[in-house]
């Protein structure tokens, strides 16, 4: 994997927020809100810290990245095209009859590990491969991106507690925290405060994080792989919508489609970011 500068990678952000407006607005759906929170963070996994790639996909011991948060799939849509799995033309498909680049990640694309979407689920499904590769011995790690609006479900609490009785310090989880779900705040909606408390009281890791800050990411990132005896989760600070002024932290986002004139001055905001 080619190593990159902070400035590089905090460019490649950038790019990756453009790209990712061009193809919702190009599919006319997608949850824009979500993904820009998390864009930051697939960025410095994929960039940074995850041994996978087109050539090394079908290897048992690559490392395994499953989003549970399956609804933000469009920006992995994204990155996964940047880093060479599929022409990015592919993404001018997004939504179309037909098209395998559907609302939530399918095996149909390469590179996406599971069907997800149906949230609450990643955790487990994480949390058995990573249980697998301590019982053959394999080298790979698992990382699964949680939303914070899917902690409500009881299933995310069932996997941890698994996961830490097997203490599976394979196993490294991000919460993708902007603090929003789609009815609300979900302080409001059913509050998982304290969050940190809560993981550290079923036995994880818990390391808190500005989910925006590049180099803070590649530095917790990379870390929290060699913690030992205990699986890992990192609480990743957002926001959502970040990147485009009138679309941070407001609700209306989370599915929602610029017109034509909202996304000529999302463009404009963010081509000003880059060098």
């Amino acid at each position: 994997m080619k190593k990159y500068s902070d400035s590089e990678l905090q460019q490649k952000s950038i790019l990756y927020r453009l790209a990712l407006l061009k193809y919702i607005k190009m599919a006319g759906a997608g949850h824009t809100g979500g993904d820009l929170s998390c864009v930051d963070i697939l960025n410095v996994l994929y960039n940074d810290v995850l041994n996978v790639s087109p050539e090394n996909f079908h290897d048992k011991n690559r490392d395994r990245y499953i989003q549970s948060k399956g609804h933000a799939v469009e920006i992995l849509y994204v990155v996964l095209a940047e880093r060479g799995f599929f022409p990015e033309t592919d993404l001018e498909t997004i939504g179309k009859y037909k098209s395998p680049y559907i609302g939530h990640p399918t095996r149909k694309v390469n590179g996406i590990e599971f069907n997800t979407g149906a949230l609450g689920h990643g955790l487990a499904i994480s949390s058995g491969i990573a249980l697998a590769g301590k019982r053959d011995r394999a080298p790979y790690r698992v990382f699964t991106l949680i939303g914070d609006g899917e902690l409500a479900e009881g299933s995310n609490w069932e996997a941890a507690m698994l996961a830490a009785h097997y203490k599976l310090d394979n196993l490294l989880a991000i919460l993708d925290h902007n603090t929003l779900q789609i009815t609300g705040r979900i302080s409001e909606v059913c509050s998982p405060y304290p969050i940190d408390e809560k993981w550290k009281a079923f036995g994880w890791n818990v390391i808190t994080a500005d989910g925006h800050n590049i180099l803070w990411l590649r530095k917790v990132l990379n870390e929290a792989t060699n913690l030992k005896d205990k699986p890992t989760i990192i609480i990743a600070n957002t926001i959502k919508g970040k990147g485009v002024s009138f679309m941070e932290n407001d609700t209306r986002w989370h599915h929602r489609v610029p017109s034509d004139d909202e996304y000529k001055i999302a463009v404009k905001e963010l081509e000003t970011q880059l060098i």
